[in-house]
């Protein structure tokens, strides 16, 4: 099955906890992932920013949500266990606990206050304040960030294509150095670029020290690149004596130009259109930060006592 939402999590959660003991989270978490027959893969699948587990970042925000309405209580820190409240909520027989059910509650209900923006707190009702999304805030933001980076991702690439093959070439090498490629873009890269120069567009150093040489070649193209292309550009690094290469496109591959790199004892790397313009993006080329926001949790080992 797939990962449960945060939602799904609830109730089970909560039904853990009927016993009355106190549970550490991680128990707790093991517990629920087996109570929804999770798999390896599925319990290992992250977040869409690699900062946390999907599964472990669901359940925290459903004990969260739980917590706010006084269905369980944490009586010290990485153990919860069940309140009167929530024995009284599972005695109902209740099928389903979602933001709906928990706006019952006053303590949810001033949660859900303080979380709206202070402009809307005198328009908005508690009961209409409650979002009825499956998806956490924190999955909410990623969304977003996702969703403006794919868009940014097609204004590179469509900028670029207006730009000449000489400054493409430029800017495949200046990003292998931001990658760390040769240190400097003055003693790292050096494009060649010129007529008769076999197919190669650009020559960067493996390292500072220039143990090894990477050759590149840059294509700023809006077809599929075929097994073709890459036979030519291998053909020139052998005629370099060259062992490694990079073929950078604005474009795709066929599949069997893909196959084909995997296949030779050469090794070329192929980057395509969405690629290089996430790889530009993560190493700001030809991009600058409009605005930056930072996620908080609480330091719980600032308020630990000695």
């Amino acid at each position: 099955m797939a990962v449960p939402t945060y939602i799904d999590c609830m109730l089970p959660f909560l039904a853990l906890l009927k016993d009355g003991k106190e549970w550490p989270v991680r128990e707790l978490n093991e517990v629920l992932a087996g109570h929804f027959a999770l798999t390896p893969a599925e319990r290992a699948e992250m977040l869409p920013s690699g900062q946390a587990g999907l599964f472990v970042n669901r359940a925290a925000w459903a004990r969260t949500y739980l917590k706010k309405a006084a269905f369980i209580e944490s009586p010290r820190r990485g153990v919860f266990k069940i309140t009167p409240r929530g024995l009284d909520v599972l005695a109902e027989g209740v099928t389903l606990i979602d933001p709906k059910y928990l706006a019952r509650f006053p303590e949810f209900q001033e949660f859900q206050r303080a979380s709206q923006p202070q402009e809307d707190s005198t328009t908005t009702s508690p009961a209409t304040s409650v979002t009825e999304t499956e998806a956490t805030p924190e999955e909410a933001i990623e969304s977003a960030y996702q969703g403006l980076r794919q868009q940014l991702a097609q204004e590179l690439l469509a900028k670029i294509l207006t730009c000449s093959p000489t400054f493409f070439e430029y800017l495949v090498v200046e990003l292998l150095v931001k990658m760390g490629y040769g240190g400097s873009r003055k003693d790292a890269g050096e494009r060649i670029g010129q007529s008769g120069d076999g197919g190669i567009d650009g020559i960067i150093k493996e390292d500072r020290l220039g143990l090894d040489t990477i050759f590149i070649q840059a294509k700023r193209w809006q077809g599929s690149v075929g097994r073709p292309e890459i036979q030519k550009f291998v053909g020139a690094l052998q005629g370099q004596r060259a062992r490694k290469g990079v073929f950078i496109t604005t474009s795709s591959y066929t599949a069997d130009a893909t196959a084909y790199a995997g296949q030779i004892d050469t090794k070329v790397v192929l980057i395509d259109g969405q690629k290089l313009a996430s790889l530009m993006i993560d190493f700001d080329v030809g991009v600058s930060a409009a605005a930056t926001y930072t996620v908080k949790r609480i330091d719980s080992d600032y308020f630990e006592e000695a």
